[in-house]
């Protein structure tokens, strides 16, 4: 029997091989083994759902801006987010408010 092959995208354990190409069976990715480093970073939201670069996503609950006179309110709708490798792991602008950046644990993919 052969080892399991994690998916570096959703980190399914179902992921067999064909032809030199690994393939997850629950989101069809395919990669090279070969050519995946080991920084890549999974972002996911707060339903466990991965959020990728240029999605929507909505604000869960109030979130205080510091220098602002209000929050973001619960239910505002982000579009074109950006993921990055960092404590806040959402860069987005947000109507009101310009550039903002966001933690993944108070979205939810819309």
């Amino acid at each position: 029997m052969s080892e399991t092959i994690s998916c570096p995208k959703c980190q399914c354990p179902h992921a067999y091989t064909i032809d030199q190409m690994n393939i997850c069976p629950e989101c069809n990715y395919e990669w090279d083994p070969s050519e995946i480093s080991s920084d890549v970073f999974i972002v996911k939201d707060a339903n466990g759902t991965i959020l990728n670069n240029g999605d929507s996503v909505i604000v869960l609950k109030n979130l205080p801006v510091k220098g602002a006179a209000h929050p973001v309110k619960a239910g505002t709708k982000v579009k074109n987010i950006r993921l990055v490798d960092s404590d806040h792991n959402i860069d987005c602008k947000i109507d009101g408010f310009g550039a903002m950046a966001l933690k993944s644990e108070f979205v939810r993919k819309a």
